[in-house]
């Protein structure tokens, strides 16, 4: 909460070595230690009671700021394949024809002929990727990608 709390304008966290960019918005301690170039001794010369907080604890809340946005797409990920965990496959559905499966998702699809996304998910073997086109073929009505 502190390092949130605590903010500076791109022109003090340029001066003090940090590079942001210039566009007039706030940074807060918790964005500005998230990034590749900021070590601690640069964010406690900005933000003096930051030397309050143990090293070890702050060494923890750098990689934890370090690795938000990537958690935070990886649950939108997981909410987005949730809220499509229903989507139902159409009984016919040629898998010999969805890009991007290999060969033992095909085969494994065709002799198990899943209702749902869901249950497609828990057939051994199944991977993220072939989820995905899986259900980017389903939703485009068994149109191939362009791409």
């Amino acid at each position: 909460a502190r390092l949130r709390a605590a903010t500076a304008t791109p022109p003090v966290l340029q001066r003090a070595g940090l590079a942001v960019n210039r566009d007039g918005r706030s940074r807060s301690a918790w964005d500005c230690l998230g990034q590749p170039n900021a070590d601690l001794a640069l964010l406690t010369g900005i933000w003096p009671e930051l030397e309050a907080v143990p090293p070890q604890i702050l060494a923890q809340l750098a990689i934890d700021a370090r690795y938000h946005g990537y958690l935070a797409r990886q649950q939108a990920d997981i909410d987005a394949f949730r809220r499509d965990e229903a989507l139902t496959l159409p009984a016919n559905l040629d898998y010999a024809q969805i890009a991007g499966l290999s060969t033992e998702e095909r085969q494994k699809l065709a002799n198990t002929r899943p209702a749902t996304l869901g249950s497609a998910s828990r057939i051994p073997g199944m991977t993220p990727a072939g989820l995905t086109a899986l259900l980017r073929y389903v939703k485009r009505g068994g149109r191939k990608s362009a791409a």
